[in-house]
């Protein structure tokens, strides 16, 4: 029986697998701030009393290291704290929103 005190070996013995972290996937709403975007995500919820499915919308604000813009959609992950109201991170742009000739000018 080993002490309980004593760590694991450094070659691979024992490694602790890293948490499976949480990941949404949504649509980039707004994206005026520095390195920030908002992103809405749709959720199905059964109504408790009628049964009928319901969308329900959930914002977050994510941290864009990726240059995503408005109408793109995007999978985020959960990270630490980096600000006030921001904890997530755009970790891929799923698809690109189709830009029109208006929005370019």
């Amino acid at each position: 029986m080993e002490p309980k005190n004593e760590k694991p070996e450094a070659d691979g013995a024992a490694a602790v697998p890293a948490r499976r972290r949480n990941e949404q996937v949504g649509v980039v709403t707004s994206a005026k701030m520095q390195k920030t975007v908002v992103v809405s995500v749709v959720r199905l919820v059964r109504h408790p009393m009628y049964h009928k499915t319901v969308k329900r919308t959930s914002t977050f604000m994510a941290h864009d290291e990726r240059g995503a813009r408005q109408g793109d959609v995007v999978r985020i992950v959960e990270t630490r704290p980096l600000s006030k109201r921001k904890r997530w991170k755009v970790e891929e742009i799923l698809e690109r929103a189709a830009v029109t000739e208006t929005a370019q000018a």
